[in-house]
């Protein structure tokens, strides 16, 4: 790979640049002055948001998109019969993934804080970012999610410390240029790519063997330890308790969302945290934000500064809205590890009961930790499913809701036609069912959660609007 590739170009064009990938690296690209154009097949906010910084995007991808770009840039996710892919390659302009492309901004900065984990990437860069920021650094940062305070999801500064999110997704993470890298946990996903719990653990361990000067690692979880042994790098470690360096005291959660916390570094005494985000893992994240926004030269004035005011990144335990007694939240989790935080910090906050809706993602993911899912998805009072949503794979795997449905008592869900071919309209089908269902059997005092990385989302503002309309 060619570090110096944009060295010279001027219109960069990105094939679905409304991807939560795309959309903060022409974030970065477009503070720094190139030319960018766009396209995606649909219509989002984050279009809309792309569109205010002055990006021309066009809607379906045809091979006249890339006419005048000399570099352009897709995401994982085009298939390569896509006509604009084709056309970009038969051009004789350069392409680029986007791992690559990330991975060669990585190498311009002097502090890139490259944050992975198999679970909590997005929650643990926004809040480093929101420390930094709240400090007064000019800092560079590429998040998986949208963050208020930078509005969006990536922000190009002048200072020589770049936050990014570094995910392990077919070894993506393994193109970038970490100086320090944050380590969150390691779990068995992605298995369609590594095929064991083993060879994740080699992906990370190559991850930190590629930092250059710091790693920064849950001291308490046992799979990170493991697959970091005898690694010949500076650690630093954060965890549950006193055997790591950065570890909390005193936990105490307080109506809901509030949790506050002593930060302890080596046994001594920081200073209290205040988190407006639920659940011990969030505790465990801030406490990794805090080993490396104090790495990156902040106070720890502004470290609580930063971690009060953040809120969560979009989609991560995002409050949408309250009608008719009902809390309505949306989050992204996705794999089994993430429901059972996400859900188990709903349990506590006493609501009357608790709805999940969950869509599960992509086949492979299903079908291999289908038992998973059906024992973390008894964990709320009810569990509401979705058609599976494929993304980038199709079902080769013969895995339908159903299978994941029959495994969890009392579970709703609303038969498919498994022969039928999944289309928009289906899709909308299955949601309005959905939001029919809940909405009239939720009752004040509730909290309905959607939840997984596809548009699950979408159900959680069905069943807001519905519940306004009726409570008129």
């Amino acid at each position: 790979m060619d570090i110096n590739i944009l060295s010279g170009k001027k219109h960069i064009h990105f094939i679905g640049i409304g991807g939560s990938g795309m959309y903060p690296l022409a974030q970065i690209l477009h503070g720094q002055g190139y030319y960018l154009t766009g396209s995606d097949n649909n219509e989002t906010e984050t279009l809309d948001a792309v569109r205010k910084m002055g990006i021309p995007v066009f809607i379906g991808q045809r091979s006249e998109n890339i006419e005048g770009a000399d570099l352009i840039v897709h995401t994982a996710a085009i298939m390569e019969d896509n006509p604009e892919l084709m056309a970009a390659r038969a051009s004789g302009v350069p392409v680029l993934e986007r791992a690559d492309l990330l991975g060669i901004i990585t190498s311009w900065y002097d502090r890139a804080v490259c944050v992975s984990g198999t679970h909590g990437k997005t929650s643990t860069t926004s809040m480093i970012t929101q420390i930094l920021y709240t400090a007064g650094i000019d800092l560079s940062a590429y998040i998986g999610g949208k963050l208020p305070c930078i509005g969006g999801s990536g922000i190009a500064g002048k200072s020589d410390i770049l936050v990014c999110e570094s995910c392990e997704f077919e070894d993506h993470y393994l193109k970038l240029f970490p100086d320090i890298s944050v380590i969150l946990n390691i779990d068995a996903d992605h298995l369609d790519y590594f095929g064991t719990l083993e060879n994740v653990m080699a992906s990370f361990r190559k991850f930190a063997e590629n930092t250059s000067k710091l790693l920064i690692v849950n001291g308490s979880d046992e799979n990170t330890v493991k697959a970091l042994e005898g690694i010949d790098k500076e650690i630093i470690t954060f965890g549950k308790d006193a055997s790591c360096d950065y570890y909390p005291e005193n936990v105490r959660h307080e109506n809901g969302l509030l949790t506050t916390y002593d930060a302890m570094y080596r046994g001594e005494r920081l200073g209290q945290i205040t988190l407006h985000v639920a659940g011990i893992h969030n505790v465990l994240n801030s406490l990794a934000a805090i080993a490396a926004a104090r790495e990156c030269g902040a106070d720890f004035g502004s470290i609580q500064k930063g971690l009060e005011e953040f809120r969560g990144a979009k989609r991560r335990f995002e409050k949408l809205g309250f009608e008719k007694g009902i809390t309505v939240v949306d989050d992204y989790a996705h794999h089994p590890t993430e429901l059972e935080a996400t859900l188990r910090a709903a349990m506590e906050m006493g609501f009357r009961k608790v709805w999940a809706v969950f869509q599960p993602f992509t086949f492979s993911r299903t079908k291999l930790l289908l038992d998973d899912f059906a024992r973390v998805l008894q964990i709320p009072d009810y569990a509401v499913l979705t058609d599976i949503m494929g993304s980038r794979e199709k079902n080769t795997y013969g895995i339908f809701t159903r299978h994941l449905a029959e495994k969890i008592p009392g579970c709703i869900w609303f038969p498919q036609d498994e022969s039928a071919e999944w289309t928009d309209e289906r899709k909308y089908e299955n949601f309005e069912q959905i939001c029919d269902y809940v909405c009239k059997n939720a009752q004040p005092g509730d909290l309905v959660i959607t939840l997984g990385c596809g548009d699950a989302y979408k159900i959680a503002k069905m069943i807001l609007a519905r519940l306004a309309e009726e409570g008129q």
